[in-house]
This record gives structure tokens, C-alpha cells and sequence, in this order.
């Protein structure tokens, strides 16, 4: 048997291995409400972005330093640290056998959300939401094939999940879906260092986190 890691598949493996199909998606209000924010979640969006602005112009921001400094905030201020939302870090999936390619997938991932009010079995809660981070001089697409895989898991359990890559300056949603084939749609890309965009991904993130 070929033991593969999540993190060395490119998205065409991906493709082939899970038969995901790829589309498209102007916007996000098909799928999700977004509300407007308050004034006060304007000035701390606000002085999210001035904080990680000031690490960029040094260099490199690690992968690490994108999570404390950009997904911490913006998912407290989203609303994904109050319960029933409990938040997971760097957890290993459960073994994924592609029994066709005689293939196992092993992996790790870097944040989920779960909510604990909603089981999709026994000791199983349902993914809310799914995201890979990166360092801040990598595209955020190369983080798409990691999240497919670890989201396939997710979609024996429920019809579909929400799933973001991101390097901290660019954000990719993707809403992937239960189905034959297997789906995925690609969001507009939002990006926390251009002001109406970065609103728009605040409003995501709290209506993700509200579903």
C-alpha cells in the first residue's frame, strides 16, 4: 500500500484521488448573510490589520506568527471562541484509504471549528469550519489540496463544510459539498490589507461561524 502525505499531494492528485469537480462563485450571499459590522468591530478589524501591516514590512511573517497575529484576532472578533463553537489545533485526520489506488493519506491540520451543539455521529461534532494557514510569501492556493483532503473526512458525516486558506494577507473560502461528483467552490479571494474587502471577511467569518 503507498502511504501518501496530505501536505505533498498537488490539487490534480487531489482531484483524481477523491473526484472532486471545481467551480466557481461570484459571491458569497447565495450561501451565506452577511450583516453589516458594528463600529466597533470596524475599529478592531482595523487595528488587526494595522498590527500584521507593521510585521509585513519586515519581512517574512511565519506561519505561526500569521495564526497569533491575524486568525486568533479575527476569529475571537468573529464570535468562533464562544460556545457552541469549540476551536481544534494541528489535530492528525483519521487515515484516508483510497481503496481503488490501493493508497492511504496521512495529515495534520491546522484550525478547525466544530460546534459541540451538533453531532453528525457518536463523539463526532460537525465541522464548521476548516483552515490551512501559510507564511506570508506563499500563495494561499497552494494550501487548497491539503484542505479537500482533510475536508473529504469531514464529508462522510455531513453534506458539506466550509474550508479557508490563507497567508495571512490573502483569503480563499471555499464551500465544499457531499455529492457525486464531490464538489468545491471557490469564493472571491478577500485580502485584510484592502479595507472593503477585509469588512466583507469579517462579515464571512461571523456568518460562517453563526450557520
Amino acid at each position: 500500500m503507498t502511504i501518501l502525505k496530505a501536505s505533498n499531494l498537488s490539487l490534480e492528485e487531489v482531484q483524481r484521488l477523491f473526484g472532486f469537480q471545481e467551480y466557481y462563485s461570484d459571491s458569497f450571499t447565495p450561501l451565506l448573510s452577511l450583516e453589516p459590522l458594528t463600529e466597533v468591530e470596524q475599529q478592531e478589524l482595523e487595528q488587526i490589520r494595522d498590527d500584521f501591516r507593521r510585521y509585513l514590512t519586515t519581512g517574512k511573517v511565519s506561519e505561526g506568527q500569521v495564526k497569533f497575529l491575524v486568525l486568533a484576532p479575527l476569529m475571537r472578533l468573529a464570535g468562533f471562541y464562544r460556545y457552541p463553537i469549540e476551536i481544534v489545533l494541528e489535530e492528525d485526520i483519521a487515515d484516508i484509504e483510497v481503496e481503488d489506488e490501493d493508497t492511504k493519506i496521512k495529515g495534520r491540520f491546522d484550525i478547525l471549528a466544530v460546534t459541540k451543539a451538533k453531532r453528525t455521529k457518536v463523539n463526532a461534532f460537525f465541522w464548521v469550519l476548516l483552515i490551512e494557514s501559510k507564511n506570508s510569501q506563499i500563495d494561499i492556493s497552494t494550501g487548497l489540496p491539503q484542505l479537500l483532503t482533510y475536508a473529504y473526512k469531514s464529508l462522510e458525516h455531513q453534506e458539506s463544510v466550509w474550508g479557508l486558506t490563507t497567508n495571512g494577507r490573502s483569503y480563499q473560502f471555499v464551500n465544499i459539498q457531499q455529492g457525486h461528483p464531490l464538489t468545491y467552490h471557490l469564493m472571491s479571494e478577500l485580502n485584510l490589507m484592502e479595507r472593503q474587502r477585509s469588512v466583507v471577511l469579517l462579515q464571512v467569518l461571523k456568518a460562517i461561524c453563526q450557520l
